[in-house]
């Protein structure tokens, strides 16, 4: 991962998240929190890209990041982690060397794979948080049901056109509701998204920065619980609303016991 054993900062470390250290937040142990925490973001796109570049800034000792696509030219008025050189790559190949070159003190994996309900064990095994950055509904309900087994947190993102939406799923408490308690049933057709209706870029780094910060907050233990915020792109308007379980989910089927 870096030089420094587990459960210590070097003096390199010390240096670079000297900001996080001062603040009574974070501080040394809340670093050393972050530094063993395991997070899996699905998705490296528009949404992703925000997410991974603040949480490998902030010190996330590992990050494992998962997308079958590559970059394409229409990507780059959002996805600012790729550039003109990086364009007919796999995506997860060219941010794995971006997140490289901006924190070499991190460990960064990569998979070059759509998620399925057949690799989601594997890839979510060992995480400490998961990041839903997709852009699909298929994917969003494997993300949530295998959170959901194997009681990881999950912060899911979304944005089109003008709006976004952030959630978060603590599957660490029993009660927990889920993304179907939100949303029902997966649905049978295909939803809007930035390929079919557009968005807006920089509404793209609102919202996976957020998530990334959420992701920090959970970390660090100063978030518990679940929640559902939107945001307007437009007039800057935010709402915030707690969640609950569903009784008629079918995804969580009213709850673990």
């Amino acid at each position: 991962m870096s030089e420094a054993i587990k459960g210590s900062l070097s003096d390199k470390e010390q240096l670079r998240y000297s900001r996080h250290l001062m603040l009574k937040e974070v501080g040394f142990e809340g670093q050393l929190k972050l530094k063993a925490a395991h997070v899996v973001v699905i998705g490296a796109g528009g949404l992703g890209s925000p997410a991974l570049l603040y949480l490998a800034a902030a010190g996330i000792g590992e990050l494992s990041l998962l997308d079958d696509d590559k970059v394409e030219l229409s990507n780059l008025q959002r996805q600012v982690l790729y550039k003109v050189n990086h364009l007919g790559q796999d995506k997860v190949s060219a941010a794995g060397k971006v997140l490289s070159s901006l924190n070499n003190q991190i460990k960064i994996n990569t998979v070059s794979a759509k998620l399925t309900t057949e690799n989601a064990e594997q890839v979510f095994t060992g995480a400490t948080l998961v990041l839903d950055c997709s852009d699909n509904f298929s994917t969003r309900y494997v993300v949530n049901q295998q959170c959901l087994a194997l009681g990881i947190p999950l912060v899911s993102g979304a944005a089109i056109a003008s709006e976004g939406q952030l959630m978060c799923f603590d599957f660490r408490q029993p009660q927990s509701p889920c993304y179907g308690c939100i949303f029902g049933a997966q649905p049978q057709q295909q939803a809007l998204n930035c390929s079919n209706a557009g968005v807006l870029s920089p509404l793209l780094g609102v919202i996976g920065s957020m998530q990334a910060l959420l992701a920090v907050n959970i970390l660090l233990g100063h978030h518990q619980g679940s929640q559902f915020i939107r945001f307007d792109g437009l007039s800057l308007a935010q709402q915030q609303f707690k969640l609950t379980k569903a009784p008629e989910c079918t995804e969580c089927a009213g709850g673990r016991a």
